[in-house]
């Protein structure tokens, strides 16, 4: 009854119901229920501890644009907002589905694909508690091995 599916949810285990998608099992997010998922991450991290968070995020995410602005196999799609780096191959759309299973094809990484018309690009997003520049230099170059 909550399900909704976007591009970058959808994937073959769920569309063919092998598994059950917990996401659409939730608390539903109505005002109460989003105020109090806001009051947790201030009381955890403080005003203070949360803007670094973020600008730790765009810089990362900044980071990662700059390199596939410069590749020459890679083009950005969209602006980076906030640590979400959305970006295609030059190729076509069998070079970005290819090169998206090639990255995800390596342990402990997952990127998403999406759509936009008929464009497929990749979507990246940094923004994990743990996530450190180290984290992101390695992602970088899974994407730019696969690229090539």
């Amino acid at each position: 009854a909550m399900s909704i599916t976007p591009a970058y949810l959808r994937n073959p285990a769920s569309e063919s119901g092998r598994v059950i998608d917990y996401r659409d099992w939730q608390v539903p997010l109505g005002r109460r229920f989003r105020a109090l998922k806001l009051w947790w991450v201030l009381r955890s991290y403080g005003a203070e501890g949360l803007r670094h968070h973020l600008r730790e995020y765009i810089r990362l995410g900044d980071m990662v644009a700059g390199r596939i602005e410069q590749h020459d196999h890679l083009a950005l799609t969209t602006p980076v907002s906030f640590g979400v780096v959305c970006f295609r191959h030059r190729s076509g759309n069998e070079a970005t589905d290819a090169l998206l299973d090639a990255i995800n094809s390596v342990p402990n990484v997952f990127l998403i694909g999406s759509s936009l018309g008929s464009e497929r690009f990749i979507r990246a997003s940094i923004g994990a508690t743990w996530t450190t520049a180290e984290d992101v230099e390695a992602l970088w170059s899974i994407i730019d091995g696969a690229a090539a």
